[in-house]
C-alpha cells in the first residue's frame, strides 16, 4: 500500500481525488481503527489557513484586543472542528465514492469490522 507524499496528502484533506495508485490506502484511512483521528487532523489542516488569515486580518492588521482576537479564533475554531466531526461518516463515504465504492461502503467496512472483533 502506498501512501501518498505530503503534497498529495495535503490535497487529499482539501477533499482532491489521488491517484488510483492511493486507492487501496483512502480505502484503509476511512476504515482503520483510527479513521476519526485522522478524520480529527484532516479538520485543523483544513480550519488552520482560514484561522490564520483571519488572525492577520483581525490580529494584526485591525490591532485588536489580544485576548478578543485569540478567543475569537479558538471559538471558530472549535466550531469548524465540530462541524466537521458532526458528519464525519458522511464525509468519509462520500470520499471513497470519488474511488468508485458504493455509497456507505465506508460506514459498512468499519461496521463489519466491531462485529467480527467481537
Amino acid at each position: 500500500m502506498r501512501r501518498p507524499n505530503p503534497v498529495l496528502w495535503l490535497w487529499y484533506a482539501f477533499g482532491g481525488k489521488l491517484p488510483a495508485r492511493y486507492r487501496d490506502w483512502v480505502v484503509h484511512d476511512l476504515t482503520c481503527r483510527t479513521w476519526f483521528l485522522r478524520h480529527v487532523l484532516r479538520s485543523l489542516v483544513m480550519v488552520s489557513p482560514a484561522l490564520g488569515l483571519m488572525y492577520l486580518v483581525f490580529g494584526v492588521a485591525l490591532a485588536g484586543p489580544p485576548e478578543v482576537v485569540l478567543l475569537a479564533l479558538v471559538l471558530g475554531l472549535i466550531v469548524g472542528v465540530y462541524y466537521s466531526l458532526s458528519y464525519a461518516p458522511e464525509s468519509a463515504d462520500t470520499r471513497l465514492t470519488k474511488y468508485g465504492f458504493p455509497r456507505g461502503h465506508a460506514t459498512d467496512t468499519r461496521k463489519a469490522r466491531q462485529v467480527s472483533v467481537t
